[in-house]
């Protein structure tokens, strides 16, 4: 992954199945804890869906719901279908799982391929491979979804700055 030299911006795309539940769950977790770290400008992230069943919808209630217990807010954000452009736009495209990684694959032109991920990659501990999709369970679920993605960016968040993310920068 290298940071887009253009513009020095480096953009971030979650994905999972609706978009409604993971990717925008880990979205906010990104956008906060950038803020939290004075690096919220140097990174742009956005979340999308491998299938268009809630596009223009707002996150699904419980993970707002679950969400806000933990001070963040997603009422604002809206479900969208992952786009053949977002290949050329971002420089990191996270899938919550195995099954939606492979769905990615599927649509990413060839020379963007090393562009995708999973998430969970970034995590410092644990063995789970995927986010697990909370939206049929129970509100437990929920929790865990938070407990994964929130571990995982802060270790995308610590690899970037390995790669020079805010080097020289003040952060508050």
């Amino acid at each position: 992954m290298q940071i887009k030299s253009e513009t020095g911006l480096m953009k971030i795309l979650f994905v999972c199945m609706g978009n409604i539940c993971r990717s925008p769950t880990a979205e906010g977790a990104m956008r906060r804890r950038l803020e939290e770290q004075g690096l919220h400008e140097l990174v742009r992230v956005d979340s999308a869906g491998t299938h268009g069943y809630h596009v223009g919808e707002p996150p699904d209630i419980r993970t707002q719901r679950a969400a806000k217990a933990r001070g963040l807010d997603l009422s604002r954000l809206r479900g969208r279908q992952v786009a053949p452009r977002d290949f050329d736009e971002f420089d990191l495209i996270l899938a919550m799982d195995g099954h939606n990684l492979e769905l990615l694959k599927q649509q990413c032109p060839s020379w963007h391929q090393a562009k995708l991920k999973r998430l969970l990659e970034y995590r410092q501990a644990g063995s789970e491979a995927d986010v697990p999709d909370p939206y049929y369970g129970g509100p437990k679920g929920f929790e865990l979804v938070l407990d994964l993605v929130d571990e995982a960016v802060q270790g995308l968040i610590e690899d970037l700055k390995r790669q020079g993310l805010g080097a020289g920068r003040k952060t508050s």
